[in-house]
């Protein structure tokens, strides 16, 4: 049982330790191509701590500041002795390749600058390099404190011959290495940033019964991070990360997820490591997801929408029914008054009342269809009403000509 304390101990110092160390870096980055069809014959840049801060430009054959402001560097860092034309020629001469195109594609890569790696305890770890590839694999590398080549690659060894016999420029590129270290210890003049740690929960993908349980650090600055979730402080396995990534500002991001029961709302908590903050960072997690519904809940919605379909369909057809009870009631009106107009111009004639007559205190008089029919002035009459000719026509006989016509123009 000591055993496994002093183990578990022991691990968690060896965590601590990584992720309290510093790492800053500074390296220029150089590609040349044989074929430059598509891409550049030449491209170039530095890169310090995942940011780009400077780059060459082809057009104007010049380094150009990157999208930094001046604020996070005061003075570009140093360039490397070698120029872009000496290293296209150093492409060309591998190559095989006269002062034309070559027929085939080859790539040549290099990389200098340094690292430094600052420890808890408060040294410093100094690294400095000058590597190149060729095709792909690697070919020279430069001992800065021997001031000698060493070869990588048996097509390497005339080409280390060469250089070592380059007295001057070896000294160049040894004292452009020892300003490196000077160079990043005031970039950004070291700035640390803490973290910002946040924990939400959404609904997994392909599962319903389980959680996404997620924990986000950003704006942390610098890039170096530890973060873990844990179950009763307990760190869960099976994570799944994002890896740190940069941020538009400069500073970092990163994400770590873990599916989890959804009906099991137990101790989970995000446990971040940072060499700004004086301790860990601890954020539990309260519970809570707002975008995921308990089975009752889905229950209740499922009666909700039955009963509103219900109600809708019931709803409909009492309109329904409505109209059609309008629109026979309208018909039967519109008939009865039409013969009522149509007796409006025959006081001579005398029959039963109608209940519309009798409602409204008309005195006229109601003929049969066919009594009506037989007189060509009712004929007259009744072509007027239905197909709703000129109120000029000449309808003679009746003594309330006038009046019909004005009441139905």
């Amino acid at each position: 049982m000591c055993l496994r304390f002093v183990f578990i101990i022991l691990l968690f110092h060896s965590f601590l330790g990584d992720a309290l160390q510093e790492k800053h870096y500074l390296h220029f980055k150089f590609t040349a191509l044989s074929k430059a069809n598509t891409l550049p014959e030449f491209s170039a840049e530095a890169v310090a701590d995942d940011r780009q801060i400077i780059h060459y430009n082809n057009e104007d054959q010049s380094w150009v500041r990157s999208s930094l402001t001046e604020d996070d560097w005061t003075e570009a860092p140093a360039l490397p002795p070698d120029s872009r034309d000496w290293f296209i020629h150093q492409m060309k001469t591998l190559s095989n390749c006269t002062n034309t195109q070559c027929s085939e594609l080859h790539v040549l890569q290099r990389i200098i600058g340094c690292e430094l790696k600052k420890l808890p305890d408060g040294t410093m770890n100094l690294t400095v390099f000058d590597e190149y590839g060729f095709d792909g694999e690697d070919f020279i590398a430069f001992n800065s404190g021997t001031l000698q080549w060493i070869d990588k690659n048996p097509k390497a060894k005339e080409t280390k011959i060469k250089w070592d016999q380059q007295t001057k420029r070896n000294e160049l590129l040894q004292h452009f290495l020892k300003t490196c270290m000077n160079w990043i210890s005031t970039f950004n003049n070291m700035k640390k940033t803490p973290p910002d740690v946040h924990v939400f929960v959404r609904k997994a993908p392909d599962d319903q019964c389980k959680l996404v349980l997620s924990c986000l650090v950003t704006g942390f600055y610098p890039r170096d991070i530890k973060m873990n979730i844990r179950l009763y402080r307990n760190i869960i396995k099976d994570q799944t990360s994002s890896e740190i990534r940069p941020n538009a500002d400069g500073s970092f991001q990163m994400r770590s997820s873990v599916e989890i029961d959804r009906n099991h709302k137990e101790f989970y908590d995000c446990f971040v490591i940072h060499s700004s903050l004086t301790e860990p960072a601890v954020v539990e997690w309260d519970g809570n997801y707002a975008d995921c519904e308990t089975e009752s809940q889905w229950a209740l919605k499922a009666v909700l929408i039955t009963v509103s379909v219900v109600l809708v369909l019931i709803v409909s057809y009492c309109i329904y029914r409505r109209k059609l009870l309008n629109g026979g009631q309208s018909s039967g009106y519109g008939d009865r008054t039409r013969r009522e107009m149509r007796t409006e111009h025959h006081p001579s004639h005398k029959g039963q009342k109608s209940s519309y007559d009798v409602e409204n205190g008309a005195k006229m008089s109601l003929h049969s269809d066919r009594e009506e029919m037989s007189s060509p002035e009712s004929k007259r009459r009744v072509w007027y009403f239905k197909n709703g000719s000129s109120p000029h026509t000449n309808i003679s006989g009746s003594p309330r000509c006038e009046q019909l016509v004005f009441c139905t123009s």
